[in-house]
């Protein structure tokens, strides 16, 4: 079985702050928007250990007339940046730099979240920093006109050059206005658990040096694990829009299908190769529709021995499910999605910092301070990625050279895809995908479902583009 490093708990166990939440204003409106994320911490490495000292010429800094600024932080659970007691080493460490700028922290999970913003927003009491990424940000928030242009932080010491095109593109709205300055990115993936499939005699259908198969032998492990007794093999979970990552991205690469043209102007669901999946995971014995669970809940039936493969997956779920079962007696082996022609096209992660447009200039000023402090230097930036723990949105060298389990991982961004989750009504979409699974699981048709899905999408689409 594999093991984290026990620096990992080291961290967690010796860093102590109280984070509190402190109310603000905002200028009023609605809220909308959704993603998935998880991870952990890693330690830096010393190639980053240069550069401690971050340019501040320009801050919202150490003294403003020994005016104290007050700012709040809202993070949603992207690794350790939702661990109370990591985020208060950083936050510590962000204040002894910046005194005059006290830090409130509240954390926010993927159920409830987006509905505490939202009354947040009503309130007129919404954030100033946010750390999700660009379906919230930008395509919800940032297309409702709630967010503050950042463009200004990509412009300074030519940042901009530095950070992959296609993160570049999804934190950049339409508009041109930048509502993202990026931290982190990943792939996400699915899990099998390998001692099942070896006794069930289903390693044989997969490629474990490229941790790919193809849709036929994806099939026939179902077929074989099921024969040999496990009853639940996977789960096409959808009591909701948690972990939806997943069960977008088995449909889409079942047959090669896609969630949108490439332009992420409209939704592909309705395509032939779409219902063709949907067909093939409900028709599979061992595959089953549960409308009552989320992705949450099937992390956690994996986690302990329940299924045979998990489709809420990426490295951050293995890491925090090693840390609750230590006692695990099975291997955990990510797997990339099946596909037709054993070439899979994976959904990636793109997490960073927006910040809400509360119409007071000083606050704003401090979140960019805080925000250039995590990602500007060298070493400050490495620590922010690997609190996350994920990979870097810009050319570094390897950050994880002594962690087996995030040089396992490396393998999935090869296979990264297309960035869709910014298409205009993205948050409609995600509330409309997990009824239209209900609906298939229900056993209505497969075509009549994702018709109404398209209907529904491309309508809340036509609408954000109007705006």
């Amino acid at each position: 079985m594999k093991k984290m490093l026990a620096l990992l708990l080291a961290v967690c166990l010796t860093a102590s702050f109280a984070a509190c939440e402190a109310p603000s204003g905002n200028k009023g409106g609605k809220a909308s928007g959704g993603t998935d994320g998880g991870g952990t911490e890693g330690e830096p490495n010393g190639s980053a250990a240069k550069d401690e000292k971050a340019d501040a010429s320009s801050d919202a800094s150490e003294d403003s007339k020994g005016k104290e600024i007050e700012i709040s932080l809202w993070t949603y659970p992207v690794g350790n940046w939702g661990n109370p007691v990591v985020v208060a080493g950083l936050i510590s460490d962000f204040m002894q730099k910046y005194p005059k700028i006290l830090v409130s922290v509240k954390y926010l999970d993927y159920i409830s979240g987006d509905e505490e913003i939202a009354r947040a927003v009503e309130a007129g009491e919404a954030p100033d920093l946010v750390l999700e990424g660009p379906e919230r940000l930008v395509a919800g928030w940032g297309n409702d006109g709630l967010m503050a242009d950042l463009s200004d932080l990509w412009e300074e010491d030519g940042i901009s050059d530095k950070i992959y095109e296609n993160v570049r593109s999804a934190c950049r709205h339409r508009s041109g206005e930048y509502y993202e300055f990026p931290v982190c990115m990943t792939t996400h993936c699915m899990a099998i658990n390998y001692e099942m499939f070896e006794e069930a005699g289903a390693l044989k259908y997969i490629d474990e040096k490229n941790r790919t198969w193809t849709t036929e032998d994806f099939a026939e492990a179902v077929k074989a694990l099921k024969a040999y007794g496990q009853e639940k093999v996977g789960i096409v979970y959808c009591g909701g829009q948690g972990g939806d990552q997943g069960t977008r991205a088995l449909v889409n690469n079942l047959y090669g299908g896609t969630f949108t043209d490439p332009e992420h102007k409209e939704y592909t669901i309705d395509s032939a190769e779409n219902i063709r999946a949907l067909e093939l995971l409900r028709e599979l014995d061992g595959i089953s529709f549960e409308p009552d669970m989320v992705g949450e809940n099937e992390i956690a039936m994996f986690a302990s021995g329940e299924l045979a493969m998990a489709f809420c997956w990426n490295v951050s779920m293995e890491i925090s499910q090693t840390a609750m079962n230590p006692e695990r007696t099975f291997d955990i082996f990510p797997m990339s999605f099946p596909t037709d022609d054993g070439t899979p096209n994976l959904q990636g992660g793109i997490w960073g910092f927006g910040a809400f447009d509360n119409g007071d200039e000083e606050r704003l000023e401090a979140a960019k301070t805080f925000i250039k402090y995590m990602t500007g230097n060298e070493a400050q930036y490495v620590k922010s990625v690997q609190t996350a723990m994920y990979w870097p949105v810009r050319e570094m060298d390897d950050i994880y050279v002594n962690d087996d389990i995030m040089r396992e991982y490396s393998i999935f961004t090869k296979y990264l895809g297309d960035y869709y989750q910014v298409t205009p009504g993205w948050a409609q979409a995600r509330i409309a995908w997990w009824h239209m699974l209900q609906d298939v699981g229900k056993g209505e048709p497969v075509d009549a479902a994702v018709k109404t899905f398209v209907e529904t999408a491309d309508g809340a689409a036509k609408a954000a583009l109007e705006k």
